[in-house]
C-alpha cells in the first residue's frame, strides 16, 4: 500500500547516502560497548526526578526517598518494554516499506541498517530490563492487538511519522537522561547509546516524510492527518504512563489519577513533544482539525 515517488528524490537518497556513511563509522554493540556486570548504586535514580509521573502530586509528598527511586526504577522499566515494543513495530513498518519499493537503492540499504540498529536496541532494552528486575511491564492491549490491522493502512506518510512520535519522545527524554549525573551509569550508559543512533533513524524517518508528504495526493494527506493524530492519541499515552503504582506500595487508582492530572507531568509532555509539533506542522502534517487529539495525548497545550 505504500506509494511509490513518480520520480525519486535526490534529497532522500542524499541522505540516506549520508547516513550509511555515518553508521558504517559510529554503529555500538552494546554487548561490547556496555559494562552490564558494573553493580547499581543504591541511592541513585533510575530516571530523572523531575520527568517521574508523581513528581510534585501530593502523593510524592507522602513518599520516602526509598520509594521515590522505586518509582524511578519502574518507570525506567517501562519505557524500556514500550520502546523494545514500538521498535518492533518499526522493524514491521521498515519490512512494508522495503517489500514495496521497485529498487534497493541507498534509501533501501539504510533502512535496512536502521533494521539492524533496532534489533541490536531491543536487545539492549531486554538486557536492561534483566538488570533492572521489575515485573513485567505489558503493552496495553488496545495498543498491541490492532496493530496489525492498523499497519495494513500504513503508507510511507503514515510509516515515518509514527517512527518520529517514539523517536523523538524517547531520544528528548533520554538525551537529558544522559546527562544526568544522579543517574544509575548504566542507565546513562543505555541512553547514550540509544540516543547516538535513534539521531541517525530520526533524520531519516524525516528526510523520508518530507517526500511522502510532497508526493501525496490532497486526499491521502488528509487521510493521513487524522490517522497519525488518531495513533498518536493511543501511543503516546501508553509510552510515557506506567501501570505499576501497586508493585512499591502505592495505591494504584490513586496513583493512577494524580499521575493523569499531574501539571508537572503535562510540563514534560508538552517539552518532549516540541520539536515534534514543530516538525509535523511544518509539514503540514497538523491542522486545526488535528489539534484535539493532539492535545488528547499531551503533546500539544
Amino acid at each position: 500500500m505504500t506509494q511509490q515517488a513518480p520520480h525519486p528524490s535526490p534529497n532522500c537518497d542524499a541522505v540516506a547516502r549520508r547516513l550509511l556513511n555515518a553508521s558504517a563509522v559510529r554503529s555500538y554493540d552494546p554487548c561490547t560497548e556496555i559494562d552490564w556486570d558494573a553493580p547499581l548504586a543504591p541511592d541513585l535514580w533510575f530516571w530523572p526526578p523531575e520527568r517521574l509521573t508523581l513528581y510534585g502530586t501530593p502523593l510524592w509528598e507522602r513518599m520516602d526517598h526509598r520509594q521515590r527511586v522505586a518509582l524511578s526504577r519502574h518507570e525506567a522499566a517501562h519505557m524500556a518494554r514500550m520502546g523494545q515494543w514500538f521498535e518492533l513495530a518499526i522493524i514491521r513498518s521498515l519490512t512494508r516499506y522495503l517489500m514495496s519499493r521497485d529498487d534497493l537503492d541507498a534509501r533501501a540499504f539504510y533502512a535496512l541498517t536502521e533494521m539492524g540498529d533496532e534489533t541490536r536496541h531491543i536487545t539492549m532494552f531486554g538486557r536492561l530490563l534483566g538488570r533492572l528486575e521489575c515485573r513485567a511491564h505489558s503493552v496495553p492491549a488496545h495498543i498491541r492487538l490492532p496493530f496489525p490491522l492498523a499497519a495494513a493502512c500504513f503508507q510511507d506518510i503514515t510509516t515515518f511519522t509514527s517512527a518520529l512520535i517514539v523517536e523523538e519522545v524517547l531520544d528528548r527524554y533520554q538525551r537529558e537522561a544522559m546527562q544526568d549525573e544522579r543517574l544509575q551509569p548504566l542507565v546513562r550508559s543505555v541512553c547514550r547509546l540509544h540516543v547516538s543512533e535513534e539521531a541517525r533513524h530520526v533524520s531519516f524517518a524525516r528526510a523520508e516524510l518530507r517526500d511522502a508528504v510532497r508526493r501525496a495526493s490532497r486526499g491521502h494527506l488528509a487521510f493521513h492527518r487524522s490517522f497519525t493524530a488518531l495513533l498518536a492519541s493511543h501511543t503516546v499515552p501508553a509510552l510515557v504512563h506506567p501501570d505499576r503504582f501497586g508493585d512499591i506500595g502505592l495505591d494504584p487508582r490513586q496513583a493512577r489519577h494524580q499521575a493523569r492530572h499531574n501539571p508537572h507531568h503535562r510540563d514534560t509532555l508538552l517539552w518532549v513533544g516540541e520539536k515534534l509539533i514543530a516538525f509535523l506542522t511544518d509539514v503540514d502534517l497538523i491542522r486545526r482539525p488535528q489539534h484535539h487529539l493532539w492535545r488528547r495525548c499531551g503533546l500539544m497545550a
